[in-house]
């Protein structure tokens, strides 16, 4: 086994370069940060790696509304160019702030909220620089979309300088914005929000989360199967982008179930089974999570818990089974699917440690 000790000796009999050992280092930590104290097969996840790195993101929080606050009174948003001016300026500071916490020091929570910040700004920033006001006010939505692509764009720059996994999730978001606002002015508002997801609907609404749902998944499918181990920065990016694919997935197919009455129920049972059966396969407990979150938070809210508690109560049997039994559940199903799918890029139904 390799060491820091082993590292230094190396770059100094010139073995390796003082880049190549700092990533050799950089490789080693991320495993045992992603493996370490898991159980085999679990599946990693990481929001915080310490109470500093809380304490350093209620900071962060804290700051933000403080620079906010002095913008608002001693500032001043009073013109477009001024408003926008100082949301760049915003972006500036949180990028060095990135470049401190995300980049020298590594830490997840910080990179979480930093990314956020810089969304929230480019949003801010291109939406008063680009947005027509009087045209939101008139129902009119042709000029949503530019500040939508800008701030979606911003947010991809970030997350290829600082790589940080949530900040890919706040993309796929934009997509998803872009998406229902150029469907909106293709075809109109919605009488009410529930038909932009009804497959049912004259609307292009619901296609559009079902495609782009589609998209998302296909590429966190793709980061996942670069690393079917699980210990580097691209199963990340799968988890997140598995955690805004499912829920649009779901809320359209459930949606469109409003219109089947008594047998509704049923069916998106059904459904779930099948996303049940998807998530096991690719091992992404969080897909399935996701998914299921939201239909309890569609059958408390649009379904407005009509016969929805004995459905709830069978999810939530189903979902301590299959914590209990995921891996050999796992492992029953990969059996027979063996020379259909590439299991090699698929996490092993056993994981080990090393």
């Amino acid at each position: 086994m390799i060491d820091r000790d082993d590292l230094r000796a190396a770059t100094a009999a010139g073995v390796i370069s003082e880049a190549q050992a700092a990533t050799l280092a950089t490789l080693a930590d991320s495993r045992r940060g992603a493996r370490e104290g898991l159980s085999a097969g679990d599946e990693p996840f990481e929001l915080f790696k310490g109470f500093n790195e809380i304490f350093i993101g209620v900071g962060l929080v804290i700051l933000s509304s403080g620079w906010v606050a002095f913008v608002g009174v001693f500032i001043g948003l009073g013109n477009r160019s001024g408003g926008a001016l100082t949301g760049l300026v915003t972006a500036a500071l949180v990028w060095a702030l990135s470049e401190y916490f995300v980049v020298r020091r590594r830490m997840v929570a910080p990179a979480i909220a930093l990314s956020i910040m810089f969304a929230l700004t480019a949003i801010m920033s291109f939406g008063i620089f680009l947005a027509q006001p009087f045209m939101v006010a008139q129902n009119d939505f042709t000029s949503l979309p530019w500040p939508a692509v800008c701030a979606t764009l911003a947010v991809l720059a970030y997350w290829a300088r600082f790589r940080v996994p949530f900040a890919l999730a706040i993309v796929a978001i934009g997509l998803f914005v872009i998406g229902i606002l150029l469907a909106a002015i293709a075809r109109g508002s919605p009488a009410a929000w529930e038909e932009m997801f009804k497959l049912s609907a004259s609307g292009p609404f619901a296609w559009v989360t079902l495609i782009l749902g589609l998209a998302v998944f296909a590429v966190a499918m793709r980061f996942d199967m670069s690393d079917p181990h699980r210990v580097t920065r691209r199963s990340a990016n799968g988890f997140w982008l598995h955690v805004v694919a499912a829920p649009a997935l779901v809320n359209t197919v459930a949606l469109s179930l409003l219109d089947q009455g008594g047998t509704a129920n049923l069916i998106l049972l059904v459904i779930l089974a099948l996303f049940a059966i998807v998530a096991i396969i690719i091992d992404r407990r969080s897909f399935l999570i996701a998914a299921i979150g939201y239909i309890v938070a569609l059958s408390f809210t649009v379904f407005r818990g009509d016969s929805a508690a004995l459905p709830i109560l069978l999810l939530g049997i189903v979902l301590l089974l299959l914590g209990a039994f995921w891996q050999p559940i796992r492992a029953t199903l990969l059996r027979p699917l063996t020379g259909v799918l590439p299991l090699d890029r698929l996490p092993p139904s056993q994981l080990t440690k090393d």
